[in-house]
């Protein structure tokens, strides 16, 4: 079977794609589970029995709760500085006044990454820590089905209240009396999304008929994502959910009875970055306030203490036992001592026994070895302190013995408990190895057989024969087959814990391997074919005068460094600086190529001087051509026509000499507006500086500077109707970012009027999908009808300037100078560098490649799963939709390699002096430079999974690395339709 390079390029990728996802199903394990929910209900652990004969102990039921009626009020995004710093101070003064001299208890409660809303929620009520992959699932909430404080409640009989977020709603159906939820995605509202929680709270505060109330506040955590934590909208949402607690506190107060208190819990499902995002693992993400208030606590009095640290999966254990129902099974969540600090020394060594029993049953029940744990050992020896203690009790010492010794044992259960917690989060998740590694092998498979094809796939027709028959009907296939099908038995009829791939059924297995065997046998068919040639003599054989030119070394270097560079998390967590050192080095080889092409060979070899002539004035004659260069002369004299078009080559010569320094200042540039990474995320760039509101005008000019660069760069090869196009959609990009109130016009003083900028946004979107359908119409023209390569060529370019709109609509207004830059980059390397110096396919591509990397983080995006703009996949919808959101969202955030992926395309094709081949040379080079990253890193992830920063480093990167797979494999698909000329051509 004969495939062209980029066909076979673009099914590799799509093999790839299939090892990828289910190595990533592998890799993002299941958590740590005990018995399924409708078996976790059962007999509490009774008392330690005290030594003695005769010796009983008389409280074998779960105590009963310490509260009557308890409110659980969450912010969204609540960082701690916003509660106890500066802020809490300024818009929270109630808050505040409880914190410090009030009947309350305050901590700072740590989540672990990922620090999205449903996994956090997740961890709040049933004290698990969830998996990883919960990030992935975070835009669909399947049930939770585990054992957690609301369905405890709700099979005691406690009656539920809950409004705001319905993530709620979709983990915990039918759980609720009464509910009321808002949509968590949508991002613009900042108000109503509040308002629709607060409108309830005066009727169902004045009822008697609930026990327990959640109310889920989203409108700070949408703030932050548009404007971020400094943003002058922040304080005014302090102080309104300040006015909320106040009227809740107040009316709790006033409805209490002597027997029980009510209590009111203040918490943050996650924080933000300094850029008002989430999702990572830095400080401001992690830390968030945690509020018990209570009149059943002591008055504070004296110095204000540093809150105490404690974890968020805590808070499922101390509530269960507030309000008297058993612990969540798979909790491995301590109980917050203080909550229970006013009762009697039996109660509050009963609790911390009831929290110590079920954390060592979770560690039994997922730990063979569990008796040898030194958490069990220390729970152990406390309980015998206890019985003792119990003895002490029932005898009716109460003497200090007692007290001292109720502290000693007290102390005792708080060690083991700390080390039983610390021990079940180690093992927090299983590993699906056996999934792992068949995605593994597909992958290096792949690989290899990309490399082994490069000499074939480079050639100059680009075309080569895929040996399908010999592998499908060879006995070492079948053998293969056999082999991976016992293998299969063996570990799906062996494995104690589940197996994704195993679940599969028995046809979509045995298709798989054999997928694999085959991928193996075509590697060995390629392997035994190499050998063969390199045995045949060889005719007439011809010395090879080429030699590796410095581009060269630079790009196997640079490919060879930046991938050794991903077995350390700190070059993970810095990646762009090794992007933004590799185009530095690219810029600067570039001038030396351009020295020596304008200089060097004019004064070594006349010939080589004519040569380098013609290819530079070679731009011109291009250039009027494709219409992207040098306006027509006009209507001039003969000389003056002849001297200016030689001022013209002049010029040209020393614009494309001092090209790789002015692309050296626009990425240094680029640097100072967006700051990522991690460890100087935190300084000031001067992005923050123009999104400050103080800014606007500031910003609004360079955002009106940028849409106007834009156009200019962009219509030079566009029709006449797709110019109109693209200048009415860029007046509407400026609309719509006044319209939400980030930038203003020039007649505008403020910007009251803000509104959600649906109208103008929708306006934007159909000049974009119009100048997109004219160039689709021109390409099926140039594909079909007649194989034109002028139409061809404007129908990318018109393709490629849908895109550009789409991004200018998407990028938030601070960063439109990166699409600016973008564009201006492009444009000079098309016109003083590739084609003066005359680069092969395979060079451009990597080129392209590596600036499209460069640009991914030049945007502002990191390693990290809180860089990632969520607003962008909202712009224009008036509720939360799936698929376009997630479709937004993945192109806002891959803009860079995207739009320098297309531009190669159009290159390539508009280029006719080039062999008719080089779009398929493009594809290859692009899905093998894709490949060798993805195989190494995935290896390396594997061999590091019990890495300390395996969660926080590794695990983000690898979840960028795979959804890019994903979009280089359909980038190639586009390739290979677009390379259907060049099977035309051969089949002549």
């Amino acid at each position: 079977m004969r495939l062209r390079s980029g066909a076979f390029a673009s099914c590799c990728l799509l093999v790839e794609s299939l090892g990828v996802a289910l190595f990533l199903r592998g890799f993002f394990p299941l958590a740590v589970r005990s018995l399924p929910r409708r078996e976790a209900r059962g007999d509490p652990p009774a008392e330690p029995v005290p030594p003695g004969p005769g010796m009983v102990s008389n409280w074998t039921k779960i105590p009963p709760p310490l509260f009557k009626k308890v409110v659980i009020v969450l912010i969204d995004a609540l960082r701690d500085d916003f509660v106890f710093g500066s802020k809490g101070k300024q818009f929270m003064p109630y808050t505040t006044q409880v914190i410090e001299k009030g009947t309350s208890y305050s901590c700072i409660a740590e989540a672990k990454p990922p620090t999205v809303t449903m996994p956090r929620i997740k961890a709040l009520m049933t004290g698990s820590i969830p998996g990883f992959i919960d990030v992935i699932v975070n835009l669909n909430s399947p049930a939770l089905l585990d054992d957690n404080l609301i369905w405890q409640a709700k099979t005691a009989g406690k009656r539920i209240i809950f409004y705001g977020d319905d993530t709620w709603l979709k983990l915990f159906p039918k759980h609720f009396v009464e509910y009321d939820g808002t949509t968590s995605f949508f991002v613009s509202d900042f108000t109503e999304v509040d308002d629709n929680v607060t409108r309830h709270l005066d009727r169902v505060l004045k009822r008697e008929d609930w026990d327990l109330l959640i109310l889920h506040y989203l409108g700070l955590d949408h703030i932050g994502h548009v404007t971020g934590p400094n943003s002058p909208l922040v304080g005014p949402k302090l102080r309104e959910m300040d006015n909320i607690l106040k009227k809740i506190h107040n009316s709790l107060l006033s409805k209490e009875e002597a027997s029980l208190p009510n209590l009111l819990v203040v918490c943050g499902d996650h924080g933000m970055s300094e850029t008002g995002s989430h999702g990572g693992s830095s400080e401001g993400e992690v830390h968030t306030p945690l509020l018990f208030i209570s009149s059943a606590f002591e008055k504070r009095n004296g110095p204000v203490t540093q809150p105490e640290l404690v974890q968020q999966t805590d808070l499922a254990s101390t509530l269960a036992v507030g309000l008297g129902l058993p612990i969540s099974r798979n909790s491995v969540g301590n109980l917050i001592l203080p909550v229970v600090g006013g009762k009697p020394m039996r109660e509050q060594l009963r609790f911390v026994h009831l929290n110590g029993f079920q954390l060592s049953k979770l560690l039994q029940e997922n730990t063979p070895a569990y008796e040898k744990d030194p958490g069990y050992e220390h729970f152990k020896i406390a309980e015998k302190s206890h019985g003792n203690w119990i003895k002490l009790y029932l005898e009716g010492n109460n003497s200090e013995i007692l007290l001292n010794l109720g502290k000693k044992v007290l102390k005792q259960y708080l060690e083991a408990l700390k080390t039983l917690s610390s021990s079940l989060s180690k093992q927090v998740a299983q590993y699906d190895m056996y999934s792992m590694m068949m995605g593994t092998v597909i992958i290096i498979e792949v690989l290899l057989l990309l490399l082994l094809s490069v000499p074939k796939a480079m050639s100059s027709r680009a075309e080569f024969e895929v040996p399908l028959s010999p592998p499908l009907f060879s006995l070492l296939f079948y053998l293969m087959c056999l082999m991976l099908c016992a293998v299969h038995v063996i570990v799906c009829t062996s494995a104690q814990s589940s197996c994704y791939f195993c679940s599969m059924s028995w046809l979509t297995a045995v298709g798989v391997m054999m997928l694999i065997s085959a991928l193996m046998c075509g590697i060995l068919s390629a392997i035994a074919k190499i050998f063969e040639n390199s045995r045949l003599p060889v005719k007439n054989p011809v010395v090879s005068s080429s030699r590796w030119s410095e581009i060269d070394v630079l790009i196997l270097a640079g490919t060879i460094g930046h991938v050794l560079s991903l077995g350390a998390s700190s070059f993970i967590e810095e990646e762009h600086q090794t992007w933004y050192f590799l185009i530095n080095t690219l810029c600067l080889v570039l001038c030396q190529e351009l020295c020596r092409n304008h200089f060097l060979l004019k004064e070594c070899d006349p010939q080589h001087s004519t040569t380098g002539r013609q290819n530079f004035d070679s731009i011109g004659e291009a250039s009027e051509c494709k219409n992207i260069d040098i306006p027509a002369a006009g209507n001039s004299k003969s000389g003056n026509a002849t001297s200016s078009a030689e001022f013209i080559k002049g010029s040209d010569k020393w614009i494309s000499l001092a090209s790789p320094w002015i692309i050296l200042i626009c990425c240094r540039l680029l640097r100072s507006l967006n700051q990522t990474g991690v460890q100087w995320a935190h300084r000031p760039d001067f992005g923050h500086w123009l999104t400050n509101s103080e800014h606007k005008p500031e910003l609004s000019f360079l955002a009106a500077v940028s849409l106007l660069m834009i156009f200019f760069l962009v219509q030079r090869r566009c029709s006449l109707v797709s110019k109109i196009a693209m200048a009415l959609g860029l007046l509407g990009v400026y609309s719509y970012r006044a319209a939400i109130g980030n930038v203003i016009f020039p007649w505008q003083h403020d910007s009251k009027d803000i509104s959600k900028g649906i109208t103008e946004a929708r306006f934007v979107y159909v000049f974009v999908l119009g100048i997109i359908f004219t160039g689709a119409k021109d390409l099926l023209k140039s594909q079909i009808i007649s194989a034109n390569s002028s139409v061809k060529s404007t129908g990318l370019w018109e393709v490629y300037s849908g895109l550009v709109l789409l991004a200018a609509l998407l990028f938030r207004p601070h960063n439109l100078p990166v699409l600016v830059f973008c564009l201006l980059i492009q444009t000079m390397m098309t016109k003083y560098i590739w084609r003066p110096l005359k680069f092969d396919a395979a060079q451009i591509t990597i080129m392209h490649y590596w600036f499209g990397q460069a640009f991914f983080y030049f945007q502002g995006n990191s390693n990290g799963i809180a860089s990632v703009d969520i607003s962008a996949g909202f712009v224009g919808l008036e509720s939360y939709v799936e698929i376009p959101a997630i479709f937004l969202t993945a192109f806002a955030t891959y803009a860079g390699p995207l739009l320098w992926a297309i531009h190669l395309l159009c290159y390539l094709s508009s280029e006719v002096s080039r062999n008719s081949a080089s779009v398929g040379h493009g594809c290859f080079c692009y899905a093998l430079m894709r490949s060798i990253p993805v195989a190494v890193y995935i290896v390396l992830v594997t061999g590091l999974r019990y890495h300390l920063f395996i969660w926080s480093v590794f695990s983000p990167k690898l979840l960028y690395e795979g959804v890019h797979v994903f979009i280089t494999a359909t980038i190639c698909l586009f390739f290979t339709a677009m390379d259907q000329n060049h099977s035309h051509r051969v089949q002549d």
